[in-house]
């Protein structure tokens, strides 16, 4: 009896000095809730910096070669039609015109002494029509020296401002070669680049607001315009698209070179142009080769939902499909979960 009451005290001793092991707390995830109201990228407004360039920008070069003797104009310089630019020495373009001249009169001089001779019907009618091509081919030559001479100025052909010099006097310049970038008075356009992950939303005729930088009171009011054009290439060091926006009723005085400010309302410059939801990166889960978001259900469990990523963007993740609106999803610490598991979710969650 004393035996077995020594066993049942051991027993009930080792049953106290058993512990059950912690149960592991719930990890804390921070949501929130997508909707397809203020999610949508057509709700949202696109801005970006440009400048205000000429609609047309042209390149001046003299039509001969030469060395420039005497260049008139400088960088921003108003320069009107007709008006002298610069110089190439004329020398040698006046000896060709000088020798052509020459073999025009001595032509002429043939001419006439054949055309005589033909009247006697000394000579036959094909020794005549050799000596009227010869002279034709003076009288062109001639009227050709005397226009390369006419091109040792470089006239303007329209109103605008020289916008770069890049020949100076002394340097000898091929013919064609670049001397002055001018741009032509008249309407006016903003140049702005386009992010490579954005322009694909973007199409030619887009509506768009251009404010000034400069502007203020009355004037700083935003003037409407429309994407122009689009480049189809990209630039090889920014890796942006170049475009145009033209100006409706802007000043066609307006100072080059300014900075302004051109938005597109509705948000139809997204990074795709049909409708969808923006997620943040962090709550991108990459299920294998297929982005997936953990959705937060009854009872605070976790499960993985597959979804469709039209492009990334600086804004976050353009989903395309797999999520409706109105989900909580888990923002951040997507991979430390798992499918099925329970969470704590912090208060607050947060409205995308």
């Amino acid at each position: 009896m004393r035996t077995a009451a020594l066993l049942l005290v051991s027993v009930l001793l080792g049953a106290c000095g058993e512990t059950s092991p912690p149960q592991a707390p719930l990890k804390l995830v921070r949501t929130l809730i997508v909707g397809a109201g203020d999610t949508a990228i057509n709700g949202v407004d696109r801005s970006y910096s440009g400048e205000v360039r000429a609609r047309i920008e042209t390149t001046l070069g003299f039509r001969v070669a030469g060395k420039i003797v005497e260049r008139r104009v400088d960088a921003g310089a108003a320069v009107k039609a007709g008006q002298v630019l610069a110089r190439l020495d004329p020398a040698d373009a006046g000896l060709q015109a000088t020798q052509a001249e020459a073999h025009l009169a001595l032509a002429a001089a043939d001419l006439a002494r054949y055309r005589d001779l033909k009247a006697r019907n000394y000579i036959s009618a094909s020794a005549l029509d050799a000596r009227e091509t010869t002279f034709k081919a003076a009288q062109a030559q001639a009227a050709l020296a005397k226009n390369q001479a006419a091109y040792t100025q470089l006239v303007a052909d329209r109103n605008g401002v020289i916008q770069q010099v890049l020949a100076e006097p002394g340097q000898v310049v091929s013919a064609g070669q670049t001397v002055f970038r001018m741009a032509q008075d008249g309407e006016r356009e903003i140049a702005i680049a386009l992010p490579e992950s954005e322009v694909a939303g973007f199409k030619s005729g887009q509506a768009a607001e251009v404010s000034f930088w400069a502007a203020s009171g009355a004037a700083a009011k935003p003037v409407a315009g429309r994407l122009r054009e689009i480049s189809p290439v990209a630039d090889p060091v920014t890796r942006t698209f170049a475009a145009r926006v033209s100006l409706k009723d802007a000043d066609p005085q307006l100072p080059l070179g300014i900075t302004a400010t051109v938005r597109f309302p509705g948000g139809t410059a997204g990074a795709v142009g049909a409708p969808g939801l923006i997620v943040p990166l962090t709550a991108i889960f990459q299920q294998g080769e297929r982005p997936a978001v953990w959705i937060v259900g009854a009872g605070n469990t976790v499960k993985l939902q597959p979804v469709g990523i039209s492009a990334y963007t600086d804004s976050g993740a353009v989903v395309a499909g797999g999520l409706a609106g109105g989900e909580q999803i888990v923002a951040a610490g997507v991979n430390l979960l798992a499918a099925g598991e329970k969470v704590r979710v912090a208060p607050e969650a947060t409205r995308r």
